[in-house]
């Protein structure tokens, strides 16, 4: 398993729900961490709160529709010197529930795609090449379960070509110490997810988080964060490490 104090992630949407408690997951790992919002005043409690923790971290912020605000941050990054060791693409935007599907209006894809499909990757593509000559990273895109819901077809569209362009991109990084993964937390009763969603945002965890553990170079995989609720972080990075590879 991962040894990560010291290192430096990534988490984007790190302000509530998922992203907020990977942040103080993480941090009691001992991992350093960049925090993304939208704003700073969004991320000021969790960057207190993992600081408290005895960690080094600081805040970026980024409008992830806004291709150029994405590029800003990830320069901002790079200025700062700080060296990613590991990405969870957590952020998200889950678009309205369109009963009549059939009226879906172009928007929902538009929106959708930017924010879940192309401002994670862009942050993948600008990181990569640093983690492949450091020789290590670990990539944990945040994909969805949503399957035959029309209604929902923007989103999971978004969702299914997150999944698609991990795997094939992940197939380059097979067996070397730069893993791509993806993650479904499963539905929970975050701003996301609403209020009637039948697992707490507690639950997802440490499943949404063991892409950035394993040790076994094996990429593309999706680990289903409801399978491992309950467990303890090494138990859980183990069971994963036995889940079959996809190449």
């Amino acid at each position: 398993m991962v040894n990560v104090k010291g290192k430096w992630a990534l988490i984007t949407g790190a302000s509530r729900g998922i992203g907020y408690l990977s942040a103080i997951f993480m941090a009691k790992q001992g991992c350093n961490l960049v925090l993304h919002s939208r704003t700073e005043e969004h991320c000021a409690k969790v960057l207190s709160e993992v600081k408290a923790l005895g960690v080094d971290a600081y805040i970026v912020t980024a409008e992830l529709s806004d291709m150029e605000q994405v590029e800003k941050m990830c320069r901002t990054i790079d200025e700062k010197g700080t060296k990613l060791d590991i990405i969870l693409n957590n952020a998200g935007l889950q678009i309205a529930y369109r009963t009549d599907y059939l009226a879906t209006p172009a928007s929902d894809y538009d929106i959708s795609f930017r924010i879940n499909t192309t401002a994670p990757m862009m942050i993948c593509y600008h990181f990569l090449p640093q983690m492949k000559e450091r020789g290590f990273g670990r990539i944990v895109n945040t994909t969805s379960g949503i399957d035959l819901e029309p209604e929902q077809a923007g989103y999971s569209a978004a969702k299914a070509a997150l999944n698609k362009i991990t795997r094939d991109l992940g197939k380059n990084y097979e067996g070397t110490d730069v893993t791509l993964s993806l993650t479904d937390p499963g539905w929970c009763r975050t701003d996301l997810g609403g209020p009637n969603a039948p697992n707490s945002p507690e639950s997802a965890l440490p499943g949404v988080l063991v892409g950035a553990f394993i040790d076994d170079k094996k990429c593309g995989r999706i680990f289903s964060a409801q399978e491992f609720t309950g467990m303890t972080l090494e138990d859980a990075v183990a069971k994963a490490e036995k889940q079959a590879g996809v190449y």
